[in-house]
């Protein structure tokens, strides 16, 4: 192929790029796939040496400047190098004509990279006379890992374009056990080398398979995340619910209860246990007499009242530095047995405000109520998409239950391929028995060249017969007349 293009535009000094990641050269190391080409083009075909370079002969950026430019005269009709030195940074493709992939890269960018070299803007000779177009040629054997790799660089490629084009055919890609990290498993292996279809199929079905069970592990595990979520859910609506109630019965009760000033603000009759005065400075005095002094040990402790509330104290004890530090807060409890609270239940050390804080308290009612209730509405939202993935099946479970009955078929078919010949032949064995049995009783009337041939079963015979004349089946000689007959020797 090289010489044929060398010589088709020979005219016109034509060059061409040879790549290969194998067998690379390096000087002094001996036998390389490049310097055997070489040579089999200059005996072979009488093309001069000097005519054809490696890039690795470029030890400098300078060598590399002045082969480059020697491809683009047309000095340097054929150029070998490997992707990462050859496959970028080359703008040699002014007389390009061929491009020559003798091994497969990894990667679809590695492959692009290396025609880059030659199909790009700049290349005269390929728009001048070659109709514009440069021949990319890939070598491959046949029945080898080759049609492996480059099957697993098409799905690659294809991965990658529908990832840039957003056109994804499928949520997943599978490219194979074999990669350049961790190879190829050994089933995988042999079904490639045998050329056996079956341990292919076999090989291709079992990561189905595993991929397939995968996916229902994810899908039993969502699955069973969802019911968990869904029970959450179901009771922290419950609970809300519960406070929806009781809370609802405290806005009720306040309501039916409450007195307004005649700016339309609510009244404060707060009422204090021990203190008989309605002057909102001496109730505020008192309440923050109470924060310095109560000790009610984490308990609620009731104080006094108002619209039928109870009013409560807690001291909340925490310890820092070694010492125990007492945060006294404030709450108003009705019949729903809820909290309510003002400014996290501190009391504001300025008399008047303090005695507003339980009318301000009863005033979060129905904000709360309204707070629970939203609660609820962002929580049932979720709960038909929930109950949706709880009641699903896995829509899969054909699919894998027929790929498994598949593998049972072929690894059934495999066991009968590698069953031991010894097995095949114990009855064609007997059947031979009988033959000689037979043929014993009329062995006088046989002429004794035939007698080995009478001894050698059918089995292998029929190998023998289909070798074409490779396998010889020979006879080791008659036993003696009167003497025992020795056993036969299995090969």
């Amino acid at each position: 192929m090289i010489a044929g293009y060398y010589r088709r535009f020979e005219a016109y000094k034509g060059t061409q790029f040879v790549f290969s990641d194998l067998g690379t050269y390096k000087p002094g190391a001996g036998w390389n796939v490049y310097s055997e080409i070489r040579r089999k083009l200059a005996e072979d075909y009488g093309i001069p040496q000097s005519e054809v370079r490696f890039i690795q002969e470029a030890t400098s950026e300078k060598a590399r400047k002045e082969m480059i430019a020697g491809m683009n005269a047309g000095k340097i009709r054929v150029l070998f190098g490997s992707t990462e030195m050859l496959g970028t940074g080359v703008n040699a493709q002014k007389r390009c004509v061929a491009i020559h992939h003798l091994d497969c890269p990894w990667r679809p960018s590695d492959l692009e990279q290396r025609d880059g070299r030659g199909i790009r803007t700049g290349n005269e000779i390929a728009k001048l006379h070659a109709d514009n177009k440069v021949d990319v040629i890939l070598y491959a054997v046949e029945k080898s890992l080759d049609a492996y790799k480059f099957g697993l660089l098409h799905n690659k490629q294809l991965f990658i374009r529908q990832l840039k084009t957003n056109n994804m055919g499928s949520r997943t890609i599978d490219e194979g056990a074999i990669d350049e990290k961790s190879g190829m498993n050994f089933s995988e292996y042999v079904a490639v080398l045998s050329g056996n279809t079956d341990l292919l199929d076999k090989a291709r079905l079992e990561k189905k398979i595993a991929t397939l069970e995968s996916e229902r592990q994810a899908f039993v595990r969502g699955k069973s995340s969802s019911r968990y979520k869904l029970e959450q859910i179901t009771e922290k609506i419950e609970k809300n619910n519960d406070l929806i109630r009781r809370i609802g019965k405290d806005l009720e009760h306040f309501k039916a209860r409450v007195e307004f000033n005649e700016d339309g603000s609510y009244r404060n009759p707060v009422k204090l246990n021990g203190l008989e005065t309605s002057d909102p400075k001496l109730i505020g005095k008192q309440l923050n007499h109470i924060a310095e002094t109560a000790r009610t040990l984490d308990r609620l402790e009731p104080i006094g009242s108002l619209y039928g509330f109870e009013l409560l104290v807690q001291s909340e004890t925490t310890g820092k530095d070694g010492l125990d530090l007492v945060q006294n807060r404030f709450y108003v409890r009705g019949e729903g047995d809820y909290l309510y609270q003002y400014n996290y239940g501190n009391i504001a050390s300025d008399p008047r405000l303090a005695a507003m804080n339980f009318i301000h308290a009863l005033a979060t009612i129905e904000p709360t109520l309204e707070k629970f209730r939203k609660k609820n509405e962002e929580l049932e939202k979720d709960i038909p998409v929930l109950r949706e993935v709880v009641e699903s099946s896995w829509r899969k479970e054909p699919e894998l239950t027929a790929l498994k009955a598949d593998l049972t078929e072929i690894d059934r078919r495999i066991q009968q391929s590698l069953k031991p010949i010894e097995e095949s032949e114990g009855k064609e064995a007997e059947e031979d028995n009988d033959v000689c049995r037979e043929r014993h009783d009329t062995a006088e009337e046989l002429p004794k060249e035939d007698n080995t041939a009478a001894r050698i079963p059918s089995r292998l015979r029929q190998i023998a017969d289909a070798s074409g004349g490779r396998i010889v089946i020979a006879g080791v000689g008659s036993p003696p007349e009167n003497g025992p007959a020795k056993k036969g020797i299995k090969m």
